[in-house]
């Protein structure tokens, strides 16, 4: 299966609390909850859709998998295909601080995790996905076990907030795959890593 990552940032990098509820999650004193809902049109919308609709399975970190297992766990079938898609499909949990997986359908991976994503990665499939889960994406990509990153680029500038990219972390160059924009403004833009940049030297 092909590792896909699908994360909404602002155009600042923010990812944290972009979510419905303006309190959903006020780590570090963080205060601008909700800054992406509402704001893609309806083609952005059937895109994250689909985006579901096709995974194989899904990929959580702890805290994200907790998140959606509360909200898009107690929903019934039929509520929509978010909802269908990740009642019904595989999800796993990567995580060494929890002792199981309570949503149905999910296993818990813990120990060697490197291992066992790519124990995962080497199955047949389409895609295992990734989403939210801005932790375990950073630490996907420092083992080098991604294979696409699909970022949602919201046009506003949070300025505070985690960010899902590290102020110092591992450099990465980035094939564009796709990029196009939705009437609101928000961009869809897909990569595949591609290695170390090339950095140029100083000449005299």
């Amino acid at each position: 299966m092909k590792l896909t990552t699908i994360t909404q940032v602002s155009v600042d990098g923010v990812m944290q609390g972009n979510g419905g509820a303006s309190d959903e999650d006020r780590r570090n004193g963080f205060e601008r909850g909700g800054w992406a809902m509402g704001v893609g049109d309806h083609e952005t919308i059937a895109f994250i859709n689909q985006t579901y609709q096709r995974a194989d399975a899904f990929l959580f970190g702890r805290r994200t998998y907790e998140l959606f297992a509360g909200f898009w766990g107690a929903m019934d079938p039929g509520s929509g295909p978010i909802a269908d898609a990740l009642n019904t499909r595989p999800k796993y949990l990567a995580s060494n601080t929890l002792a199981e997986a309570r949503w149905a359908n999910s296993t818990l991976l813990s120990g060697d995790l490197a291992a066992a994503i790519a124990e995962l990665k080497a199955k047949p499939g389409g895609e295992l996905q990734v989403h939210g889960s801005g932790t375990l994406i950073r630490w996907l990509l420092e083992n080098g076990l991604v294979d696409e990153i699909n970022l949602l680029v919201v046009p506003v500038i949070v300025g505070q907030g985690m960010r899902l990219f590290p102020d110092n972390g591992p450099d990465l160059a980035l094939h564009l795959v796709e990029s196009r924009t939705d009437s609101k403004g928000v961009t869809l833009q897909s990569y595949r890593p591609n290695g170390r940049p090339k950095y140029a030297t100083a000449t005299r």
